[in-house]
């Protein structure tokens, strides 16, 4: 991973994030994940200079590493990606009811996050491994 640049800014900011689903079920199925996996990248275009470099996608939990420029906190990032990738799920399959009644969640209120730094690879293959 080089630098980047923002205005005056030059940063290197990556993060190994994790969340899991409410009550840890295991509701991300093939069909699921691959909707996930056009969601996640969406959203994050809404936020310039967010971009994912690593994600896998499990039944129960997400892992991803990703670069989060210096103008947006980490919280608000992965506050934006679960609370819209949520929604979006809950829209397109209504099967997520029979878990979550009718709260409009998917997530489990916190996350894992770690910044990636000299470990790089090791974290990058360790999630792609998961």
């Amino acid at each position: 991973m080089e630098n980047q640049r923002l205005g005056h800014t030059t940063y290197r900011t990556e993060y190994h994030i994790t969340w899991l689903t409410k009550y840890r079920r295991p509701i991300l199925t093939a069909v699921i994940r691959k909707k996930l996996t056009d969601i996640l990248p969406e959203i994050l275009t809404e936020m310039p200079g967010c971009e994912m470099v690593e994600y896998n996608i499990l039944r129960d939990h997400i892992h991803m590493v990703i670069i989060i420029p210096p103008k947006y906190s980490v919280s608000e990032v992965i506050g934006r990606m679960k609370g819209m990738s949520s929604s979006r799920l809950r829209k397109r399959f209504s099967s997520l009811k029979r878990f979550y009644w009718a709260k409009n969640i998917v997530w489990s209120p916190g996350y894992f996050v770690s910044t990636v730094g000299v470990g790089e690879e090791k974290i990058l293959s360790y999630v792609r491994s998961q």
